[in-house]
């Protein structure tokens, strides 16, 4: 698992692919950040995919705890060994 926050800016996942390419999931963090941010969700996604096409992507905000509920799912299908 990576996470990424909208503060660094969209570029992360070619600026390190390494790092994406490692990962099963991406959590693009901060969102609640992006009404007052210049930052290309579209385009990051973009580049995590070009890095790594088989990445889950899940969009959270740590501070308000949107889309925390889909990550700990996505644990648990993990430790469950369910199909993504």
């Amino acid at each position: 698992m990576v996470v990424l926050s909208v503060t660094e800016g969209e570029d992360k996942p070619l600026k390190y692919p390494d790092m994406f390419a490692a990962s099963d999931l991406m959590l693009l963090n901060k969102t609640d950040l992006l009404p007052y941010l210049d930052f290309d969700v579209d385009a990051c996604v973009g580049f995590a995919r070009r890095v790594n096409p088989t990445i889950d992507i899940l969009t959270v905000s740590a501070r308000t705890g949107q889309g925390m509920p889909a990550v700990y799912r996505w644990i648990e299908d993990r430790a469950l060994g369910a199909d993504r």
